[in-house]
């Protein structure tokens, strides 16, 4: 019985864990967000986010995930990684 108890919990905590991973992640809004959250974003390390930032300061706010291609560092296969986690 016991075995079968934890078999029961352990496939519970599985269930638990594969929904949270699931979960759908608020989108980072590129035009407000700071260089420390930018780097959630896959391939941005500290130094893209930073150069995002700046970027963002001279020329104005971002249209487009293409724009981000503009600034120094970030090509288009970058873009393609996070497209779907950033908003405008």
């Amino acid at each position: 019985m016991k075995r079968i108890l934890q078999g029961a919990l352990l496939a519970l905590l599985l269930s638990f864990a594969s929904l949270a991973a699931a979960q759908d992640v608020a989108p980072i809004n590129v035009n407000t967000a700071d260089a420390e959250l930018l780097t959630e974003l896959p391939g941005v390390g500290p130094s893209r986010a930073q150069a995002i930032v700046e970027y963002r300061e001279a020329n104005g706010n971002f249209e487009s995930a293409d724009d981000l291609t503009q600034v120094s560092g970030i090509g288009q296969a970058t873009v393609d990684k996070f497209r779907d986690q950033v908003t405008f």
